[in-house]
């Protein structure tokens, strides 16, 4: 069976001596992994530069019933980043999500609008000019609701700190060894509650951007089996500071 389908890349092997096995998001199908032969020879007609992560992709498939991994007919772009390819903290901010969502979407159920949000989200980042060294603290929090694990957004002057096991705010300091203090609970309060056309009006130094980071990444790590390490979240800290 030939499937078409819209694609957001998210991590590619090699494989053999000039295949790669590209794992994407797609619209109609969840998440799949594809084989692409001989795209890496010089001979090929098929780019190998379009399968980095976070870009959007049209593609068609050779689909198989009981395979995990299909074959590639063809693919294009869907839509042309004009800044995430040439910056090096969006390309590095690219790289990083691609890494998380390749851990944590694992159906191969279609879901329209997570992968709306997940595109749209970052063609808009694509011309993000104020805050954009923020949208993967926004995105990760936002992607929570779409993963059945959204902080709920009732911190006030009572609620002030964040329960990490919970995902709400609560009156008193949780029992647990990493807990956000109130100035940091209030600080994840405003990503849950933020607009991405605000997220310029977001105003974090490097070590605040780095203390969220770590929290959230070890929130997802509670409420998502097997995440394991995040590789790209060192090269993330090296940018950043």
């Amino acid at each position: 069976m030939i499937v078409k389908t819209k694609a957001i890349v998210l991590h590619l092997v090699k494989y053999a001596e000039s295949s790669v096995i590209v794992t994407v998001y797609t619209l109609g199908n969840g998440r799949q992994a594809y084989l692409i032969n001989g795209v890496r020879s010089s001979k090929s007609k098929q780019k190998p530069a379009l399968l980095q992560p976070m870009f959007l992709l049209d593609v068609e498939a050779y689909h198989k019933p009981g395979r995990e991994v299909h074959r590639l007919k063809e693919y294009k772009l869907s839509g042309v980043y004009q800044a995430i390819p040439f910056d090096v903290v969006k390309s590095t901010i690219a790289i990083f999500i691609g890494e998380i969502l390749y851990k944590v979407l694992r159906s191969e159920e279609s879901d329209e609008h997570l992968f709306n949000f997940i595109s749209q989200s970052f063609i808009y980042f694509d011309t993000l000019e104020n805050g954009a060294s923020n949208f993967h603290l926004w995105f990760l929090i936002q992607l929570l609701g779409h993963l059945g694990f959204k902080i709920n957004a009732n911190h006030s002057s009572v609620l002030q700190w964040f329960d990490m096991k919970t995902g709400q705010f609560v009156p008193f300091r949780p029992n647990f060894p990493n807990t956000p203090d109130t100035e940091e609970s209030g600080q994840i309060a405003e990503l849950v509650n933020l607009d991405i056309e605000h997220i310029g009006q977001y105003l974090l130094n490097g070590k605040q951007r780095a203390r969220l980071l770590e929290i959230i990444i070890e929130y997802y790590s509670l409420h998502i089996d097997g995440m394991g390490q995040i590789n790209s979240l060192r090269i993330m800290q090296q940018i950043f500071e």
